[in-house]
């Protein structure tokens, strides 16, 4: 019996993490039924020819039966898009899946895009699988579970949510449904991107997570998680291994775990992960050596502001002590760390702000090793500091075209002042160039750096006019 083909598109953008929502649910459908086709906008001069390509019928097979496409909220929206509209356009028969972040939290309003039939929402393998067995035989998609769909006169029904299933529920992700080489050559280096836990337990006020999965977690057990990085290290020799877990420390016994069973395979790997704050202080010492015996390279650690305030404004529930004592164990145990900030949120005063930048200057000072990238707050949908910022007549955009056009990098914050712009973008160029490691000869220029930013003496900034001339920065968005 011939395989039915379901062609999966990961739309562009600026960054090259391999896309692992889309290797999830394409590895979880039956591969005796199913053959998927993986296309990564990023990877072609011409994602819509390759996606109509990957359609259309060639070597003689039948056109596949449905498209999913992983849609995240910003300006990957124009290139799913034009790709599901083009894709429609050649086959008016072909189902068009959309999932992922912007799907999850606004399932009906991209169903008002003609070219979308289904969304899926939040953990999507077992709820593709079941939308891809049910179009396979004909079957409606009423009372399926995690997705929502139109009814007959093209009503946007919205099924109840899925609950989130184990991972040990789920086969293997197939990373050869990737070209794996093309991204270790686009990254400029051999790192894999594995993924072993999903959602979060937590309640920031920023983030969409606890919107989308309800603030459950899980993941795969430590055995597992050696065992396929093993089998991985065997078939694609990697260097290192970036966790896009979301929260990677969630459960401290699954980390010493995972840290004894990489020293245990000898797998010549180094990795990075995220951390909370909170879960590093409470990291036993023991853990923390494991875990840089076993290549840990790199955390990062998010803070987002400066005063205890403003953090339990956010609900970020830490405590400031402990950012500082995580920093100074990744000192102690020699791993590198990122510590991002957040300023500029609805109703923060210059005080605070400022605050967040001493406190990310204070990181910064530790070690060359550190970094405190500091970005404006812009209110992502799904969270209460958004939902908040609406109530007091912030307008977010109403269609897919405008979510479009919104960017979460470029520019600043739609809560800050000139002012307040002018300073935090002058002391993100000063405070990255002050302590840092430097060659010999941008030893000048680190501590003339390091002069303004202790003093916050930011006017007539030459060497940033100068430093951005002829070292542009690279587009985010």
């Amino acid at each position: 019996m011939s395989r039915r083909r379901v062609v999966l598109y990961n739309p562009r953008a600026v960054f090259f993490t391999m896309p692992l929502g889309l290797l999830a649910v394409g590895s979880h459908l039956d591969r005796s039924r199913y053959e998927v086709v993986l296309v990564d906008g990023r990877l072609e001069t011409d994602p819509v020819a390759a996606v109509l390509a990957a359609i259309g019928g060639d070597h003689g097979r039948e056109a596949p039966f449905v498209l999913g496409v992983s849609v995240l909220t910003g300006s990957p929206i124009q290139d799913a898009l034009e790709v599901s509209r083009a894709a429609k356009a050649r086959h008016p028969e072909l189902t068009v899946v959309w999932g992922g972040w912007h799907p999850s939290l606004f399932p009906e309003g991209c169903l008002e895009e003609p070219s979308v039939d289904v969304t899926v929402q939040a953990q999507g393998e077992e709820t593709f699988a079941e939308i891809v067995r049910r179009l396979d035989a004909g079957e409606s998609l009423e009372g399926c579970a995690g997705c929502t769909h139109r009814e007959e006169g093209g009503v946007p029904r919205r099924e109840p949510p899925r609950p989130l299933a184990p991972l040990t529920d789920f086969v293997s992700h197939d990373y050869g449904l990737l070209p794996v080489e093309r991204f270790f050559a686009l990254k400029g280096k051999r790192q894999l991107d594995v993924v072993t836990s999903q959602g979060c337990r937590f309640r920031c006020a920023f983030c969409a997570d606890p919107f989308v999965f309800g603030r459950k977690w899980v993941g795969l057990p430590p055995e597992r998680v050696g065992e396929e990085l093993e089998s991985l290290h065997r078939r694609f020799a990697f260097a290192d291994v970036n966790f896009q877990d979301e929260t990677f420390f969630t459960s401290l016994e699954r980390v010493a775990g995972i840290a004894e069973e990489l020293i245990r395979r000898r797998l010549p790997s180094t990795w990075a992960a995220t951390m909370r704050a909170d879960q590093g202080d409470r990291l036993p010492d023991d853990a923390w050596a494991a875990c840089k015996r076993s290549g840990l390279r790199r955390l990062l650690i998010g803070v987002e502001a400066g005063t205890q305030e403003m953090v339990d404004r956010i609900r970020k529930d830490i405590r400031l002590e402990q950012v500082l004592r995580c920093a100074e164990r990744c000192l102690r145990h020699g791993v590198a760390a990122q510590f991002p900030f957040i300023v500029c949120f609805p109703g923060e005063s210059d005080a605070s702000v400022e605050a967040t930048l001493d406190f990310a200057r204070r990181l910064a000072a530790m070690s060359p090793t550190f970094q405190t990238p500091v970005f404006f707050f812009k209110p992502y949908p799904g969270t209460p500091l958004t939902e908040d910022a609406v109530k007091h007549g912030f307008r977010l955009p109403a269609t897919l075209d405008e979510w479009a056009r919104f960017d979460f990098y470029a520019g600043d914050g739609p809560f800050t002042t000139p002012a307040r712009t002018r300073l935090v973008e002058r002391f993100r160029w000063y405070e990255k160039h002050a302590y840092g490691a430097a060659p010999a000869w941008k030893r000048p220029v680190a501590a003339l750096a390091r002069w303004r930013c202790e003093r916050r003496a930011f006017r007539f900034p030459v060497e940033k006019a100068v430093g951005e001339l002829l070292f542009p920065e690279p587009v985010l968005s």
